[in-house]
């Protein structure tokens, strides 16, 4: 049985839909918590708890399922990342999103808070105040830093190890030792490059920086010891490789690299420090590693988990003690996907997740000696497996013969039945995916009556660094021609109605949408934009990606010369889309800046083609408010509903404020 538990916490009732009407609460209804980690000695939970425009924090003491700590933090500030840092302390990575679409930007900030609630406070950070160097609370003229946690140091219980990176364009980072009680910093490292990721051994020594300089060329360099000189062991601009270390062996005498490769997915590679060898020891044919797994109760890397047609997981020795664990855990949840989260730390006690297409995440306790598992807690209790939308892998040929990957929800039992489809194209559009994990707006649309079509075009991540390279500056061109070659083929394969397609997306997404009504004429019968990009040029003016060195390096690399992307901008092809167009956006988005979409709205408007709008000026990348979700979501479905005929937002759910 699915619950929620302790995490009602978070306050909102689904409403009962009309008959034959989307109830728009029980999908935008947000999820009772996102992540949950045991303590070190099994006594405690940690979870972070989505709310309106913030995510909390809560600690839940075992023994009575008592909530007995929580954190939560300024509007539009999230918990972003939080580790157990020893039995009873808790320390909490932040990050701001202006819109619910952002990606988080880290803060740096760093908050520490006891199992019980007590001793909260800000340890690192612009925000900080105090009474000198090295403690919590610095004066003004102390250098203001950020600071991310990458090693807990599990055997000192005072003590953990955070990159700090000053604020400054591209800077030079270094290490410090950071006691979580007290806040004071001690230096015990300096990068001998920009932009520097650390990584630390067994006993804590620092041994490996990755980074890169304005023009994003990524080096990684290695070192014996504290006191020893930094060796660049790897330089994309020599051999074309980005290498980053993930963790040492057992007996430390090899470490573990990721190794993005010429062709084809990422690998694992071991690589021995004393002779420079480097061993292959885990590639999937298909999909790069998504998260490495660790032998529980240890920061010994074992194996990773894939996300391809289906997630699966791999390990460095199918034999292990390590691949019988996962194995009889896959086995035991019936085919859903299976990753330890977290552990105690004498590995006994194991957090599992478990999830699919159809469930957005069931959390147990397995006890590694008993092999029992006990369900915790359901991230969606309210929905139910067995009666969500079917979440299809497909596979398609791009008109050169490049191999795409993606997912198609239909609703239940209606596949392949020629139904009208909504393809939704994802943002980014470097690096990122569509996974085919349990998504919300897909689910929303299924339970219109669409198929949602969902493709990783060219340029998208986990297929290998050649098949996201092959996106670089084609904005209109070779990736949108791989959302025409899906739409086609699932025509061809009787999924889609040809009669009833429209294409919507967000950010990028929303540029491919109206992309694709300009440039297919008579394929799409409607195109919807949500907080999107449609006048190229302008993003090497507006918006925060061109606000530092390498955030101008990126734009040239992979979009193109700003006097060529005039061409491919929806804000100049308006005549050419002959279809209804919506569009939604916020007054405070800086990835998108408002003043496209307003654009593109009066180019539609000049060329007579009919369009609806929806800005929100206090909304950014993505609408948080709850009210203003409801309404974009019940606009947005009134609007396919008007080409394709599908449901529209039950009435209750719609008015409300």
């Amino acid at each position: 049985m699915r619950k929620s538990g302790w995490m009602a916490l978070i306050v909102c009732g689904a409403l009962a839909g009309q008959a034959g009407a989307v109830d728009l609460d029980r999908y935008l209804k947000r999820d009772d918590f996102a992540d949950i980690k045991i303590s070190p000695d099994g006594n405690y939970f940690a979870a972070t708890v989505p709310m309106e425009d913030r995510t909390a924090l809560a600690i839940l003491r075992r023994s009575d399922s008592k909530v007995v700590g929580s954190f939560v933090p300024p509007a539009k500030n999230h918990a972003n990342d939080f580790n157990w840092v020893n039995d009873n302390r808790v320390l909490i990575g932040l990050a701001e999103k202006i819109g619910a679409l952002d990606r988080p930007r880290l803060t740096g900030e760093l908050f520490a808070i006891n199992a019980d609630g007590g001793r909260g406070e800000l340890l690192v950070g612009y925000r900080v105040e105090g009474n000198g160097p090295g403690t919590r609370i610095q004066p003004k003229k102390v250098e203001a830093v950020a600071a991310f946690l990458f090693d807990d140091l599990p055997q000192d219980d005072r003590n953990v190890l955070v990159s700090i990176w000053p604020f400054s364009n591209e800077p030079f980072t270094r290490v410090d030792k950071l006691d979580v009680q007290s806040g004071r910093r001690q230096t015990v490292a300096l990068s001998p490059v920009r932009r520097a990721e650390f990584v630390s051994d067994a006993n804590g020594q620092v041994r490996f920086a990755h980074g890169a300089g304005a023009d994003n060329v990524n080096k990684l360099y290695y070192r014996e010891g504290v006191g020893d000189n930094w060796k660049l062991v790897n330089d994309e601009a020599v051999n074309g490789r980005i290498e980053q270390a993930i963790g040492f062996s057992a007996d430390g005498k090899l470490a573990y690299f990721t190794s993005e490769q010429a062709n084809g997915p990422t690998a694992i590679i071991a690589w021995d420090p004393a002779t420079g060898t480097r061993t292959p020891v885990l590639r999937d044919p298909k999909v790069d590693p998504s998260r490495i797994i660790h032998r529980p109760g240890t920061a010994i890397p074992v194996g990773a988990l894939f996300l391809g047609d289906t997630p699966h997981t791999r390990f460095f020795d199918e034999k292990s003690a390590d691949a019988r664990l996962y194995r009889s855990l896959e086995a035991a949840f019936g085919g859903d996907a299976v990753f330890i989260t977290s552990s105690t730390k004498d590995g006994k006690q194991l957090m599992i997740e478990a999830w699919s297409g159809q469930n957005p995440g069931d959390f147990f306790i397995f006890n590694n000696e008993t092999k029992k598992a006990d369900h915790v807690i359901s991230r969606s209790s309210w929905v139910d497996p067995a009666k969500a939308a079917t979440v299809l892998p497909v596979a398609v040929k791009a008109r050169d013969g490049l191999e795409l990957n993606g997912f198609l929800t239909v609703p239940a039992g209606r596949a392949g039945a020629r139904l009208p489809m909504v393809v939704m194209p994802h943002g980014g559009p470097f690096g990122i995916f569509d996974d085919g994990s349990y998504t919300t707006e897909s689910q929303l649309l299924a339970s219109a009556g669409y198929a949602v079509l969902q493709v990783n075009y060219r340029g998208s991540g986990n297929y290998g660094r050649a098949f996201q390279a092959a996106g670089a500056k084609q904005w209109g061109g070779a990736m949108q021609d791989d959302l025409t070659d899906a739409t086609r083929w699932a025509i061809a394969q009787g999924h889609a109605d040809p009669s009833r397609i429209c294409i919507y997306g967000a950010s990028y997404g929303a540029y491919a949408a109206l992309m694709g009504a300009a440039k297919e004429a008579g394929l799409y019968k409607c195109a919807a934009g949500y907080v999107g990009v449609y006048d190229l040029p302008m993003m090497f003016t507006a918006g925060d990606i061109q606000r530092s060195g390498s955030g101008e390096t990126y734009l040239k690399d992979w979009l193109g010369d700003p006097q060529k992307l005039a061409a491919v901008s929806p804000v100049n092809l308006a005549a050419q889309i002959k279809v209804p167009v919506f569009l939604a956006a916020g007054g405070e988005d800086e990835r998108a800046p408002i003043r496209h979409t307003k654009r593109m709205e009066e180019a539609l408007k000049k060329a007579g083609v009919p369009v609806e709008s929806l800005y929100y000026p206090t909304e950014g990348h993505g609408f948080y408010t709850d009210a203003h979700r409801r309404e974009y979501y019940a606009k947005l479905l009134a609007f396919l509903s008007r080409s394709l005929g599908g449901e529209t937002a039950n009435a209750a759910a719609a008015a409300q404020p």
